[in-house]
């Protein structure tokens, strides 16, 4: 499996975290999983609904996965479906758009 892009899905505090440090390594889960969990452009609003439903003030923010390398996998997660997994910290460098989300 391979696309250009993939989402990540930040809170308004992560974004502007992110933004500050100009790298992303990860939210608790992707902190407790070991990778960062990215969404292809299908995937987006089923994540939105499964781990972020009633939350407002939402970052997504597509990454330019060809500038990531090798640290992207893509792995069977929800319903066998193949997601990209960033092993490795996000550089805000590889964000190409964010669209907030209320």
């Amino acid at each position: 499996m391979s696309a250009a892009t993939a989402f990540k899905i930040l809170t308004a505090q992560q974004w502007a975290e992110f933004e500050r440090d100009r790298v992303f390594r990860g939210a608790p889960i992707d902190i407790a999983d070991g990778y960062i969990h990215l969404s292809s452009a299908e995937q987006v609003e089923g994540t939105l609904e499964k781990h972020f439903a009633g939350q407002s003030g939402l970052h997504i923010a597509e990454v330019d996965l060809t500038l990531l390398g090798d640290a992207i996998r893509w792995e069977e997660a929800r319903g066998g479906a193949l997601f990209p997994h960033l092993y490795g910290d996000l550089p805000i460098d590889a964000v190409v758009t964010v669209t907030k989300r209320d």
